[in-house]
């Protein structure tokens, strides 16, 4: 297969960990005789200090030519510590969802075996954690109509849902609930919002198309809590944008580090694949980045195109780095592997024949994994 891969790298620890997805796709393309092109393109405060805009056009122009987007992170301290910036990086990574229509985030939650005992919760409570995030990515309050009053003291944002915006992501995660273990719960805030009860009334419609799939709801506070307390209880959680990008990140708390958990965003027509930890400028070129999760992210890009035992392979490899213990310093604070040193263990040990015959490739891909 010949696949154009447009490569934005961002800010912060972006390009360092993106650079190991590239070493296991060249891994990739080696063993199973695919050829990928990659093409680099700036996107939030190095775009903005190059053009100054977080999302210039010939970005926007090389993601909708490409295949797929692989994507690294974005954010600098330079305008985190500035809330009074008009224009700010991560203006650009919504611009870029908006204009692909990148509408569904789906972000998978699930517990490494071997890492179990470097979750914050305990070992009973999180054992065979996994479940998947269904996040509506381009409505919601972070795309709505934005107010600050003259004098500075008064501001609002709009919270605004469709119908259409609701349906399209509902129907993904109710398929992905029936080729899971058939139960999907609606985190919203229906006693309180009317955005919310839109999301009730839309959702509850649609699973009558879907009667093998339970249907549960929980307002958002006490999702939040459950999470933590029996996060086994989850299988499809759909959510819009704001609470989805709470929980997703509330999850990840769950695995013990930010830096194992991929996501993927999706539209009719595009595709985009990223880690959904932060840019931790404060580790940028030190070499001390979890890389795992932008590798994930891969295996994930590989499993959207149908290169489900390539993306196998690249799981199983990140399995064995996790059982041979080459992993960064915040999964092993004595660990003599960086950034670079991970990437190269996995990308050379992308093939292994004889652990392949331990895993179900159907189940590769969109949070269905054994391992992610």
């Amino acid at each position: 297969m010949n696949l154009k891969i447009a490569l934005l790298g961002g800010d912060g620890i972006g390009p360092e960990v993106l650079a190991q997805s590239v070493k296991c796709l060249q891994a990739v393309e080696e063993t199973f005789n695919h050829h990928f092109t990659y093409i680099e393109g700036l996107i939030g405060a190095v775009a903005m200090d190059k053009y100054g805009s977080p999302l210039p056009k010939e970005t926007i122009d090389l993601c909708k030519a490409s295949d797929a987007i692989l994507f690294g992170t974005i954010g600098t301290l330079k305008y985190d510590e500035n809330p009074s910036a008009r224009v700010r990086p991560e203006q650009g990574l919504l611009q870029l969802r908006r204009e692909l229509q990148l509408f569904t985030n789906i972000r998978p939650v699930k517990i490494f075996p071997t890492l179990v005992n470097k979750s914050p919760l305990k070992k009973h409570v999180i054992f065979g954690t996994d479940f998947v995030i269904y996040r509506e990515l381009t409505g919601g309050i972070y795309f709505g109509e934005k107010k600050l009053s003259e004098d500075g003291t008064v501001a609002s944002d709009l919270c605004e849902y469709s119908e259409k915006e609701i349906s399209r992501i509902a129907h993904l995660a109710f398929k992905a609930a029936k080729n899971r273990r058939k139960k999907l719960t609606l985190v919203d805030k229906a006693n309180v919002l009317e955005t919310s009860r839109l999301w009730r009334k839309v959702v509850i419609r649609i699973s009558e198309s879907y009667p093998e799939v339970q249907l549960d709801f929980l307002f958002v506070d006490n999702a939040a809590m459950k999470m933590m307390l029996d996060p086994n209880d989850f299988d499809v959680i759909l959510t819009d944008n704001m609470f989805g990008d709470i929980l997703s990140d509330q999850g990840s708390a769950i695995c013990g580090s930010k830096g194992l958990l991929p996501s993927a965003s999706i539209g009719n027509e595009h595709a985009m694949f990223e880690p959904f930890h932060g840019s931790y400028p404060q580790a940028a070129g030190k070499n001390i980045a979890n890389p795992v999760a932008s590798i994930l992210s891969t295996a994930m890009m590989l499993s959207h195109f149908g290169l489900h035992e390539e993306s196998l392979a690249v799981v199983i490899a990140v399995d064995k780095s996790m059982k041979k213990h080459v992993v960064t310093k915040d999964l092993n604070a004595s660990s003599k592997y960086g950034t670079s040193q991970v990437g190269d263990f996995i990308a050379g040990n992308i093939i292994d024949s004889d652990e392949n015959l331990n895993y179900n490739y159907e189940n590769i891909g969109l949070g269905r994994s054994t391992i992610i």
